[in-house]
């Protein structure tokens, strides 16, 4: 679902880029009053100055190639160059391809409406009432138009009032922004350096002379089982894949649950199942019904208002240890008594994540919930479209720590605000968190970089991949898939060199703190991650020695609304 958001949303970050760029720079000066256009007019407000530019401007410009007057002043004033003109005009014109009624559908869930509302802010109806609902009658119009589709220009078109840009609001979020994008980079650097000064602290063997984890193992891999679970005490009902080797490993079977992401499937997550199965393991693949693919589907089909619903929160994190019951009641007469379900590894992939570090001790934390969500600008942060629903829970204390889970390994997890700095205080399990540097859901910078910092055991991984973006890519419908080959631009990572990345590092992971198998343990080291490491997407993996360079690198780069960071157990100089 994010991956969906995060494509629209690209989109239309990209067909306003050239827009801005020709309007925004104009705000500083006095314009001259032009006469009220037959169409609706864009207002840009900066106090005490009041500005506006007709959407006919506009409209003659794309269909025309025609700049009149109007819109020469900005664009003279922006210093726009001919291939510049010509970017704007085909931005304008530029159709994204998306189901209108689903369109509809999505804005009209409370996912939909907040994102909405935050744009709303910034992009207001003139008088400076939020603009979310004229935004999504224009939007669901446009993309109803059979000739022209949901273009900028006829977004702009269906607007039915005089729209105004709050520009302090604007240029605040597009420091956000750009402050995101900077330290983004600085981290990329700083993990490089981190690594690469661990890697020569380190004793390690050769890798080329031991087996290639990135490979699967010798155990085989039995056909996939599904099972039809059913927790009376919820009255809740799951599919539960499981994946297991063709032939048992020595001692007791280590056990893995792999907990999917919001509007995806287990089914997603068989490939690496079958990685784990191959080296020995049983792999438990839950679903999680009310924020699955079959959620989004409902959604999307006119079942269902929502996204996901808000009680996933709570059942997420039970799915995992009902499923641990179910083992248990099962080991006996399937699995010979073999499973060791005392020392369970789950791993999670962003929602899923969520549900790995809730079972490992994480607690929401309803004060941070407050103080980030209740903020006017939010930032570049997608997730907080999800995790600020959490407020919708009733107030209690929430305890999903489940004693058998005794490490996570969690992919672009959400952490934020749903746990902040004394939830995930509470981990003392061992945790690799995994991160991207292109992520627009969960931003490594915000969601992943913090939790490394915060969460508080020895025995902690943080892992950076340039290029990866939170969702494969290799996994997209068709309509999302066409949004994509719109951006000619857009550069995707290589998801083989990103599949190489993470059989091995959840084999290593799952190994040493799963199966307590030490033989594996140089795996994990930054060395080893330098080793696999490959363009155009190089991987740093880094371990609990790098919170205090990262913290700083962070505290050094924060705005004074964010909050600084520190390590556990370090007492901050305020002098």
């Amino acid at each position: 679902m994010f991956g969906f958001i995060a494509s629209f949303k690209c989109v239309f970050n990209k067909k306003v880029k050239y827009f801005t760029l020709a309007t925004l720079a104009a705000s500083l000066v006095v314009l001259p009053v032009y006469a009220q256009s037959r169409l609706t007019r864009l207002v840009f407000i900066y106090p005490p100055l009041n500005l506006s530019l007709g959407i006919d401007s506009l409209e003659l410009f794309a269909k025309e190639g025609l700049v009149n007057n109007e819109l020469a002043f900005y664009m003279n004033l922006a210093g726009v160059n001919e291939a510049q003109k010509e970017a704007f005009r085909q931005a304008l014109l530029k159709k994204a391809d998306l189901d209108p009624v689903e369109v509809s559908r999505f804005f009209n869930t409370p996912m939909g409406e907040e994102l909405l509302t935050r744009v709303g802010k910034l992009f207001s109806i003139q008088g400076g009432r939020n603009g979310k609902y004229a935004m999504r009658g224009a939007m669901v119009q446009a993309a109803f138009d059979e000739k022209e589709g949901l273009t900028l220009l006829n977004f702009l078109r269906h607007l039915a009032v005089n729209m105004q840009f709050n520009l302090l609001e604007v240029f605040e979020a597009a420091s956000l922004l750009e402050r995101l994008g900077e330290g983004t980079n600085a981290i990329v650097a700083e993990m490089k350096v981190l690594s690469s000064q661990q890697a020569q602290l380190e004793t390690v063997p050769d890798f080329s002379t031991l087996g290639d984890i990135r490979q699967q193992g010798s155990y085989g891999v039995a056909p996939t089982r599904q099972l039809r679970l059913f927790d009376e005490s919820r009255q809740r009902e799951f599919n539960l894949l499981l994946v297991q080797p063709q032939r048992w490993r020595e001692g007791k079977t280590p056990v893995v649950i792999l907990s999917h992401g919001l509007a995806s499937r287990p089914e997603d997550f068989e490939q690496r199942a079958k990685q784990l199965a191959s080296y020995g393991f049983v792999v438990a693949l839950p679903q999680h019904p009310g924020s699955d693919f079959n959620q989004l589907q409902a959604m999307l089909q006119g079942f269902s208002r929502e996204v996901f619903k808000v009680n996933e929160f709570i059942d997420r994190p039970k799915d995992v240890s009902y499923v641990i019951d179910e083992l248990e009641r099962r080991n006996s007469r399937e699995f010979g008594g073999r499973l060791d379900l005392n020392n369970v590894g789950v791993m999670g992939h962003s929602f899923g994540g969520y549900n790995a570090l809730a079972v490992a001790g994480a607690s929401l934390n309803f004060a941070t919930l407050e103080e980030t969500c209740n903020q006017d600008i939010w930032g570049p942060n997608l997730s907080l479209l999800l995790q600020c629903r959490a407020l919708e829970l009733p107030r209690k204390d929430y305890n999903f720590r489940d004693e058998r889970v005794t490490s996570v390994l969690v992919i672009n997890p959400v952490t934020s605000a749903v746990f902040g700095a004394e939830g995930l205080s509470n981990v003392t399990i061992p945790v690799m968190l995994g991160a991207g540097s292109s992520d627009p859901a969960t931003p490594a910078a915000i969601e992943q970089l913090k939790a490394f910092v915060w969460i508080n055991t020895d025995d902690k991984y943080f892992v950076l991949v340039e290029g990866q973006a939170h969702v494969n890519f290799s996994q997209l419908d068709g309509q999302m898939q066409a949004v994509l080959d719109s951006l000619p631009d857009l550069k995707l990572p290589k998801q083989q060199i990103l599949d190489t990345y993470g059989n091995a590092l959840l084999v290593a992971f799952a190994e040493v703190h799963t199966a307590k198998n030490e033989k594996y343990r140089s795996f994990l080291t930054a060395s080893y991650g330098n080793y696999i490491s490959r363009q155009p997407n190089p991987m740093y993996l880094v371990g609990n020695e790098a919170e205090f360079p990262l913290s700083e690198l962070f505290n050094s780069r924060r705005t004074s609304r964010i909050p600084a960071i520190y390590p556990r157990n370090f007492i901050p100089n305020h002098d």
